[in-house]
């Protein structure tokens, strides 16, 4: 408490105070207030009563990978012979949509402005409300504003208005169009509680929002059973990994007291660095992000997430939810940097992550689950990153990620939308995601060909786009850590920290160079070689409308320029492109003293050897772009209908390693099977309504065929019945 008051004190005398810094609250409100608007004119809209789910109304889909049989921006026929009826509401819902994260990114733009003048040691703090005011357990509902949430606020304000303005376009014919948005502002507002939170359990409202939100998002399309058990999926894997955030702030409250950033942060000097309890605590926090970022064992929901519209997987799977485990770990920096083997295991699982991920990547067809385990795999490159002590090069990886990825969701987007209107107009039920009918699509859609070419060479590490200075920073911080830092001489599972780093960095080489192979492919596939469509709906295709192409412009300018946010000093000194390592030194006040801690006698790379790795990741990247380009033949890919199946290990690899399938037996069946013949058969059916319930109903039905044998309605036995009772009570008060 005496800490929490002086915080509080403190906190009233910050440089922020008195500055725009004060509105910090009306980020989050904003996106809250269009999701009551949106959500109130869907329901103005809904129908009272069910509909035919066979009516011309209702709302059917071509596919499981959640593409609706409305035509995306087709105008107002919607690129049939019949007109589609839109939203009456539509139109008021593409300015408030839009409109009010437009109006959050222009806040957190003059918040930005004003820190950067200000350059505030200290967080600035907005203590609204007291949240948790039992006993010891003092939580307020108060929001932190720092360098870190900064950075968050900006990517998911920026990023999330781009990707609002391409779902106008995108979703403007959906029956369900205010709902869409009312999810999406809504999942906006929990992201930014999120980052905002000043304490852990702040945090977990917006994480547990987010959660919910991509529920929603992920089976919009509900009418559809795959999506509807694809948002479940998301769900339920996601409660598994928050059980262990929930154990993690139950212990730091069991021993520490506090759970407000800056009093852990006080006290975290308290717990015995590398002790079992502080290594607990970071443990059970991580596997929360593993639920949230799709780390492995916990990753299986994001591939089925992409069941979603494809803005969704953009927002939500590229650059903002999935990245919040990224930031925990960013935030609990104080914590994971007094345990070298929570570290080393952080790092270890991203590791093993990005390589698992980017081998199953090789072999999916659909082009959105090329995307979603290139997601997986780029957030284990950021959680190797975080895991070595380098917060500022995962960060900087997340927020050029976001950029790249985005742009690279959005352009399927954009190919779906043109491959669907095709096959709508010729009413085809070919699949419309999958690649093996695409191919030619660049003389179609020759933007979205550039700019998707951009974010894959990004993604690939080419310099000087984004991609390639986030990504080599990450690869160069594992091997600057191998020797003298504290991870370095600590061990994992018996493992030398040293050797497990040098292990780490072969691993992200090896992923590096998997993510240039799997991601040509798809290019080479969609855009390249013959067209695959169909003679018929290649008369259909062409670009997407301004209103979808145009976000998809700025991302590419920030692609190519995003990783001017953090060059390394080895770059600048060969060519002046800007200022040097911004990104770090407007984090350093957050994450630099535990960076410090890790680093502390890590001996520096020389310039020669830098260069050198520079050189490596370099030549990985251009060797995987070459071996693709030289090893894949568009023009003898094969239509989806006539393609063979995969056999042996490119089968099993086509499969996903068959885990969703070891899941479903090991797990899934059996808690249906003890659901459905133990808890359902014997204990509901058999003991409740069996035993208790349709047993004293009998019992009851018992005493009342008792009581109605006695009541024959013959006045003569009822006297004799009298008589009786009387002498039996006489003989029992006289004869003793």
């Amino acid at each position: 408490m005496l800490l929490q008051t002086a915080v509080s004190a403190a906190s009233q005398v910050r440089p922020l105070s008195g500055t725009i810094a004060e509105w910090v609250w009306l980020l989050p409100i904003l996106p809250l207030a269009g999701f009551v608007i949106n959500g109130l004119l869907s329901l103005a809209g809904a129908p009272f009563g069910p509909t035919d789910p066979n009516g011309a109304d209702s709302h059917a889909h071509s596919d499981a990978g959640g593409t609706p049989a409305v035509s995306h921006g087709e105008g107002e026929t919607g690129g049939d012979d019949h007109a589609v009826k839109r939203h009456r509401w539509a139109g008021v819902v593409s300015i408030i949509g839009p409109g009010v994260l437009i109006l959050s990114f222009l806040l957190a733009i003059g918040i930005w402005q004003t820190m950067a003048n200000a350059q505030p040691s200290a967080p600035f703090i907005q203590r609204y409300f007291s949240w948790m005011p039992v006993g010891d357990l003092q939580i307020d509902a108060a929001f932190q504003l720092d360098q870190l949430s900064m950075v968050m606020i900006l990517v998911i304000t920026g990023v999330g208005a781009l990707i609002h303005v391409f779902s106008v376009g995108y979703m403007r014919d959906d029956p369900g169009y205010p709902r869409y948005f009312s999810y999406l502002n809504l999942f906006v507002f929990f992201m930014l509680v999120l980052v905002l939170g000043a304490n852990y359990p702040v945090l977990f409202v917006g994480w547990e929002g987010v959660g919910l939100c991509s529920y929603l998002l992920i089976g919009f399309w509900f009418n559809d059973k795959v999506n509807a058990d694809a948002g479940k999926k998301a769900f339920i894997v996601n409660r598994v990994g928050d059980f262990g955030l929930l154990v993690a702030m139950f212990m730091l409250f069991a021993n520490i007291g506090v759970l407000d950033f800056i009093g852990v942060s006080a006290k975290a000097g308290d717990l015995v660095a590398g002790s079992p309890l502080v290594t607990a605590i970071c443990l059970f926090m991580f596997l929360g992000c593993t639920g949230k970022s799709a780390q492995i064992p916990l990753y299986i929901w994001l591939p089925d997430a992409m069941a979603g519209p494809t803005p969704v997987s953009a927002l939500i799977h590229a650059a903002t939810m999935v990245t919040a485990g990224v930031y925990m770990i960013a935030r609990s920096a104080f914590l994971f940097s007094l345990s070298p083997v929570a570290s080393l295991t952080v790092a270890v699982v991203g590791a093993v992550t990005a390589i698992f991920a980017a081998t199953i990547g090789l072999k999916q067809w659909d082009i959105k689950k090329v995307l979603a385990y290139s997601t997986i795999s780029q957030l284990g490159y950021m959680f190797v990153g975080v895991g070595v002590g380098a917060y500022v090069s995962g960060m900087f990886h997340l927020v050029t990620h976001a950029f790249f990825k985005a742009l690279l969701f959005l352009g399927s987007g954009s190919v779906i939308q043109a491959m669907h209107t095709a096959y709508h107009k010729t009413h085809s039920d070919e699949d419309a995601q999958d690649m093996r009918n695409m191919g030619g699509l660049k003389r179609y859609l020759p933007v979205t060909c550039v700019l998707m070419w951009i974010a894959t060479l990004a993604i690939s590490g080419i310099p000087p786009l984004s991609g390639f200075f986030s990504k080599d920073e990450i690869l160069g911080s594992v091997f600057a850590r191998a020797q003298g830092s504290t991870l370095a001489s600590a061990s994992w599972l018996g493992i030398p920290g040293g050797t497990l780093l040098y292990i780490i960095y072969a691993i992200g080489l090896a992923a590096a160079f998997l993510t240039a192979v799997y991601m040509t492919r798809m290019m080479l596939y969609t855009f390249h070689g013959p067209v695959r469509t169909g003679a018929e709906e290649e008369k259909s295709l062409h670009e997407a409308p301004w209103i979808m192409t145009g976000p998809l412009v700025i991302l590419g300018v920030l692609t190519v320029f995003g990783g001017w946010l953090n060059l390394p000093e080895v770059v600048t000194d060969i060519i002046p492109l800007g200022p040097r390592e911004l990104l770090a030194h407007w984090l350093d006040p957050v994450v630099g003293e535990a960076s410090a801690r890790i680093t502390a006698g890590a001996a520096q790379v020389p310039t020669a050897t830098e260069q050198a790795l520079i050189a490596a990741a370099v030549v990985i990247a251009v060797a995987g772009i070459v071996a693709a380009m030289a090893r894949l033949k568009p023009d003898r890919l094969p239509r989806k209908r006539d393609a063979v199946p995969e056999h042996g290990f490119e089968g099993v690899v086509a499969n996903k390693y068959y885990v969703d399938e070891a899941i479903d037996r090991t797990i899934v069946e059996p808690t249906y099977a003890v659901s459905r013949n133990f808890l359902w058969r014997f204990i509901d059916n058999g003991l409740i309504d069996g035993l208790l319930v349709n047993g004293s109903a009998a019992l009851a039905r018992g005493f009342g065929w008792i009581g109605s044998r006695l009541q024959t309605g013959n006045v003569g036995i009822y006297a004799w019945v009298l008589v009786v009772g009387v002498l039996a009570m006489l003989g029992a008060l006289t004869l003793r």
